[in-house]
């Protein structure tokens, strides 16, 4: 294994046995194209395999794994992945809950108060434990409900929502044949005058095949599809829960240019969301 310049200031690529250096700024030849390359076509897209998405750590001593556009048969396996990773933060909204003050004071007012009221420290438990289920039951519901509304927008057809649009398109990172990640992007509507912008959607990898790059990669893929699609940026926004999403986007290059809150119960529990973005030089 080796590296090799591309010719492109973008990625210094890893060569692995079976691959010819490759012959343009975009493009690698495979003599293996099981190996190597992401595999298919996005609309509007190259339809030689692309020397970017899989080259940055894909092959592991633990798992190997690559990266590849999605297909229909992927569906059941994507929504699972996706499914999983918005919920594993439910935990963490409902610790970030508890850290409020205002959270304590009900955790803590509330009881008291029956004590004072009735006398019974049975009650007050009884009534602390039920607050407790209730804030629990809060602080999933929001990202139930993102789930639930993917679910029936974009993602209720991946193939209409995104292969077969101009300028958009959906990936997977796939290992032992089942899918461990995924992510997509499309043209951001609320592009600036001027300007054209891909927006970054639906990054998530299975927690067991974390730690391997494959985050990295697939945001790399996004970069590499948008620069050769004739963007000038790649937007994204992303909640402050996400310590390790932030940290993996702003170790790319992203910048934060705005910060908001999607809705009231984000703002009362004080949960933003950063707008970032990665600009590409001017030619």
């Amino acid at each position: 294994m080796h590296l090799v310049d591309c010719q492109n200031d973008f990625l210094l690529v890893r060569e692995f046995p079976g691959t010819k250096r490759c012959t343009s700024e975009h493009t690698i030849c495979n003599r293996n194209s099981h190996d190597l390359g992401v595999q298919g076509r996005c609309a509007g897209s190259f339809s030689c395999l692309s020397w970017m998405p899989r080259f940055e750590a894909q092959k592991s001593p633990m798992a190997p794994y690559h990266i590849r556009h999605y297909q229909d048969s992927d569906y059941e396996s994507v929504v699972d992945v996706f499914t999983k990773g918005m919920e594993e933060h439910i935990p963490a909204t409902f610790r970030h809950m508890l850290m409020l003050p205002r959270t304590l004071l009900l955790l803590l007012g509330v009881p008291l108060t029956l004590v004072l009221v009735s006398g019974s420290w049975l009650l007050a438990v009884v009534c602390f434990f039920f607050l407790l289920l209730l804030l629990r039951l809060l602080a999933g519901q929001p990202w139930k409900q993102y789930v639930a509304k993917c679910l029936q927008t974009d993602m209720v057809d991946i193939t209409k929502s995104y292969l077969n649009v101009h300028g958009a398109c959906f990936w997977v990172a796939e290992s032992g044949g089942q899918v461990v990640g995924m992510v997509a992007a499309q043209p951001d509507k609320d592009s600036p005058l001027g300007g054209k912008q891909l927006q970054l959607f639906r990054l998530s990898v299975s927690s067991q095949h974390r730690g391997q790059g494959i985050a990295k990669a697939l945001v790399r893929t996004v970069l590499q599809f948008a620069r050769d699609q004739g963007y000038s940026d790649v937007v994204l926004g992303t909640s402050t829960l996400q310590q390790s999403a932030m940290t993996l986007y702003l170790g790319m290059g992203f910048q934060k240019t705005g910060e908001y809150f999607i809705s009231m119960f984000w703002r009362l529990v004080g949960i933003s969301t950063f707008e970032l973005k990665y600009s590409f030089p001017s030619a």
